[in-house]
């Protein structure tokens, strides 16, 4: 066959390749539209299955989108500020403003005046030691700081610093000169719930061994811990003798003279004596113990959670 007719046939063969593959797409289309039709005359639950059925191809297509992270944010508590403004403060005089402490002050609050204590006063208005105890916020980045001094006579002096924090807390400025304040007032502690007195005896007993090595050295603290429970000694010991003044105790169980059965836990406040080359220290902790194998053995050592009032 010449390339001439070829090529005619060719020409006259695509429209009806065209038509024909536009024929099926047609037939397609009205089947879909049959079986729709069919399914609605079935009823809602034949639709719902048609439905269901269908592939969600574009939202498994579609990317989830990355659910935001939100960080609160924490204002920053600008006491150590206030602290060390009210510090170099107390400790410069506006007739020397050269010195070391005068320029920090200075330097942390320009707008704020020196004091100009008597030179006759010498070391006695100076504090020994300066604290920050409160911290309030106001509204914005405004704080009330209140600062306590402590000078060697034993007064101690209260200083209002009002301070303002910028920049999520990168940012300090003391905004104004400060000013003496009352003390905060003495709060109302809570009962204690250590009720029962402890006779001397077998807890007794373990916990001046405890305290003993746990403090002074004397002896390993891990031969009187439960087990599990890890727990370092102070070191370098700080005390050379240890003894126990008084354990009280939250249940009765403790108060027996014997050691009950295996897994009994009780819990105690042990107030102790630890005497060093400079003194004797009462000194208390909060035990947790546990019995096993006829003796008690410590399970959790705290201090400073609870108030350790009750039996005396």
């Amino acid at each position: 066959m010449s390339p001439a007719k070829q090529a005619s046939e060719s020409e006259a063969a695509a429209p009806m390749a065209a038509g024909a593959r536009l024929e099926a797409m047609r037939r397609r289309v009205r089947l879909s539209r049959l079986a729709v039709w069919t399914v609605i005359a079935a009823g809602p639950i034949a639709l719902c299955v048609a439905v269901a059925s269908t592939p969600t191809t574009v939202e498994a297509a579609t990317p989830a989108t990355p659910a935001a992270v939100r960080t609160a944010a924490v204002a920053a508590d600008p006491g150590g500020y206030a602290q060390l403004f009210v510090s170099a403060w107390l400790r410069s005089s506006a007739d020397d403003a050269t010195t070391a402490q005068a320029r920090l002050a200075q330097a942390l609050a320009p707008d704020v005046e020196l004091p100009d204590p008597d030179p006759a006063a010498g070391a006695q208005s100076t504090p020994q030691s300066v604290t920050a105890v409160r911290s309030a916020q106001r509204t914005g980045g405004a704080w009330s700081v209140t600062v306590a001094a402590q000078y060697a006579d034993g007064r101690v002096r209260y200083y209002a610093v009002p301070v303002a924090v910028g920049g999520a807390g990168a940012s300090f400025a003391v905004t104004g000169a400060p000013g003496v304040v009352a003390g905060p007032a003495r709060a109302e502690a809570a009962k204690s719930p250590y009720g029962v007195s402890v006779p001397e005896g077998d807890l007794s007993s373990a916990v001046g061994e405890f305290f003993a090595a746990y403090l002074t050295g004397a002896g390993e603290v891990g031969r009187y811990l439960a087990p599990g429970v890890t727990l370092s000694a102070v070191s370098p010991a700080p005390y050379t003798a240890v003894s126990v003044q008084q354990v009280l105790a939250v249940e009765e169980v403790a108060a027996a003279g014997q050691v009950p059965a295996d897994g009994t836990k009780v819990r105690v406040l042990v107030r102790v004596e630890a005497r060093d080359a400079d003194g004797r220290w009462p000194l208390a902790y909060e035990l947790a113990l546990k019995a096993r194998s006829g003796r008690w053995e410590v399970a959790a050592l705290e201090s400073g959670t609870v108030q350790d009032g009750g039996v005396r």
